[in-house]
């Protein structure tokens, strides 16, 4: 029993199926030369002399082989041999899940498919004292594979007659024409050699259990990859922490390092360590940019401790041979400068790929060809949790519900799936039902350790300062708004957004600017840290219960920024008179239920003693402020809205 093709290690990637009379020493062997030099693995049987029926080691062949490459000419039905191994290709086909890539060599395929014409005439001579019953089979294995969409080349043919007659009447003008048969003949061997490499790329991650939806992300990327030029040509992969950026990646290494010379997969571990005697500050030295250059050479080319003496040398070294080079997890321009500073360093056909949370760090680079890593739909979400979790696609009978809270707690994020699936792994329902509270409250140390690298690595204080307060007050606020609200700020306002874009702390949907509910979490856990113990001494609060204890106890100080009241939370507070004195640096104060029925109102009771402050109510747009004016006031009645 042959094992299916979701966990087969394939030994060959293509077969080709050809009769030698008529294609061997034309079109064949350009193909398997264009083949071996894209570094596709064919498996070659020239040598191997054929009789009527297929040998063990053809079948094995065939089965061991991810794509048939059936080569139909005008003596392909002549040979027993080429349609047992037609009927070998379609069994494999309709069993394992091989690709089958038909071509039809100076045929009409409706020829081959009808068994007319002179292909009929071959084959019918081929099937005398044979079986009805393998008759059949063959005319079956002819018709469906000749159905499936492949390459004609009947063009090439009719050009070489015309080459032959004009021959005799003009010679140079033969010339010309071959000429022209044969840069036709080599695009057509290009085109298919590049359709195999294509269908390599995608199929070998239809089977790969690590990621669901990583042949998506790999279709997309072989656009960018544009393997099929002789362009060296660098791409990027941008997408938030935990995204999974690092896992397409090594997806992608494992499928294409074997079609380079060369090929080396870099993280931030190697980096580190090549520069672990240079301070940051001081990544221009010369000496650290050549003992990196020298690391880099030793790992590429499988060498020891390969020195050198300039910066040149890696050009030098690697101008002629085609590599593939991953650079991932990187933040630092002077590292990728020194590693692949220009495209000529490389030989034709290399390809580098970047992978970062900082799109600015491609665009410096002049990378132009980024692929941005989206999050999974919410159908593959659910899958990715429940692999972690529970080992299967679906969850079982009972954990629908639960499975479906987790995965909104984890944002849709593939690290916060894993990480929480493989927490829950094993775990009966009353264990999933009592974790969800601190799902709720807090992060899983993994996760925040992950996300945080993306804040830990923002330059600008000022910058930390504005996710702080997208995180605490204005997340889903419009752009133009949020703009405006922090207008009059000390902050740089318009820098600092565009930096946290680019670092794949933010994005925009739909004119608003949102960030991930996991990034969220994390920035006011960052602002909860300020004071574990005294909410008052924090920049944001949030939580109703914090908010209530400092409004009544009036411990606020000049630390509070901003306050975001959920009332749906609370019955009704009443305010210390003496409340927001101490709060001499509030600016924002977000005043909403979530809870829709409208009509209701909302009672606050401010104190006496208040009187910098006011409500009011902008029955225009529906929000609800605080205004620093001087009059008093007693109560605030407003409809449900969100106050800002």
């Amino acid at each position: 029993m042959f094992p299916s093709s979701s966990s087969r290690t394939w030994v060959y990637d293509v077969f080709p199926s050809f009769s030698g009379e008529d294609v061997l020493v034309t079109f064949l062997s350009h193909f398997l030369k264009e083949l071996d030099r894209k570094l596709i693995i064919s498996f070659k049987d020239i040598e191997i002399e054929r009789s009527r029926s297929l040998s063990p080691e053809l079948e094995l062949a065939i089965l061991d082989s991810r794509i048939a490459v059936v080569l139909f000419s005008k003596n392909y039905a002549s040979s027993s041999w080429c349609l047992n191994e037609l009927l070998q290709i379609v069994r494999c086909k309709k069993e394992f899940g091989q690709l089958v890539i038909p071509i039809f060599y100076g045929l009409d395929p409706s020829h081959v498919r009808k068994q007319t014409g002179d292909f009929g005439k071959k084959f019918r001579k081929t099937c005398r004292n044979k079986t009805e019953e393998l008759i059949n089979q063959w005319e079956k294995a002819l018709t469906d594979v000749s159905n499936i969409l492949g390459y004609h080349s009947v063009l090439c043919f009719t050009s070489y007659y015309i080459a032959i007659s004009t021959f005799i009447m003009l010679s140079h003008v033969c010339e010309m024409i071959v000429l022209r048969v044969r840069g036709n003949e080599a695009k057509l061997v290009e085109e298919i050699t590049n359709d195999v490499l294509g269908k390599l790329l995608l199929n070998a991650s239809k089977h790969s259990k690590e990621f669901v939806g990583i042949e998506d992300h790999i279709a997309q990327m072989s656009e960018l990859l544009y393997l099929e030029s002789q362009e060296v040509r660098m791409v990027g992969i941008w997408g938030t922490a935990g995204i999974g950026k690092t896992t397409i990646a090594r997806a992608l290494f494992r499928r294409l390092s074997r079609h380079f010379q060369s090929s080396i997969f870099i993280d931030r571990g190697f980096v580190y360590k090549s520069v672990e005697n240079y301070s940051r500050s001081n990544r221009e030295d010369p000496s650290m940019k050549l003992r990196l250059q020298g690391n880099f050479l030793s790992a590429i080319l499988g060498k020891k401790d390969i020195k050198i003496d300039h910066l040149g040398a890696l050009g030098e070294r690697l101008k002629h041979q085609r590599v593939l080079i991953f650079i991932d997890d990187l933040d630092d321009n002077v590292v990728l400068d020194t590693l692949a500073g220009e495209t000529q360093w490389f030989g034709s056909g290399s390809r580098i790929i970047v992978i970062t949370n900082d799109k600015h760090l491609l665009e410096a680079h002049e990378i132009d060809h980024i692929y941005k890593v989206d999050f999974p739909s919410w159908k593959q979400s659910l899958q990715m949790l429940c692999l972690s979790a529970f080992r299967k696609n679906s969850p079982p009978e009972g954990f629908e519900k639960l499975v479906c809270t987790v995965a909104n707690l984890a944002g849709n994020l593939p690290l916060g799936l894993t990480a929480l699936g493989s927490s829950l792994q094993g775990r009966n329902k009353e264990y999933w039902m009592d974790i969800l509270p601190r799902l709720r409250n807090g992060l899983d140390g993994k996760i925040e350790k992950t996300l945080s690298v993306s804040y830990d690595g923002l330059d600008s204080e000022e910058d930390k300062a504005i996710f702080r307060h997208i995180a605490c007050l204005f997340n889903n606020v419009e752009f133009a708004y949020l703009k405006l609200l922090l207008a009059d700020s000390v902050l740089s306002v318009n820098i600092a957004l565009e930096n946290l874009y680019d670092k794949s702390l933010i994005h925009v949907r739909w004119g608003n600017v949102v960030m991930h509910s996991l990034l969220q979490k994390m920035g006011t856990n960052i602002v909860r840290t300020q004071s574990i113990d005294k909410p008052g001494k924090r920049e944001f609060l949030w939580d109703s219960k914090d908010i209530c204890d400092v409004l009544v106890g009036n411990t606020g100080t000049s630390r509070i920024l901003g306050i975001s009241l959920d009332i749906d939370e609370i019955y009704g507070v009443y305010v210390h008179e003496g409340a927001f004195k101490g709060m001499c640096n509030l600016r924002f104060l977000d005043i909403y239920s979530t809870i829709s029925a409208p009509g209701k109102e909302v009672e606050l009771h401010l104190l006496d003693d208040i009187s910098s402050f006011v409500a009011y109510m902008s029955q225009e747009d529906g929000y609800v402020g605080i205004s620093k004016l001087e009059r008093d006031s007693r109560s605030f009645n407003g409809h449900q809205s969100r106050g800002t």
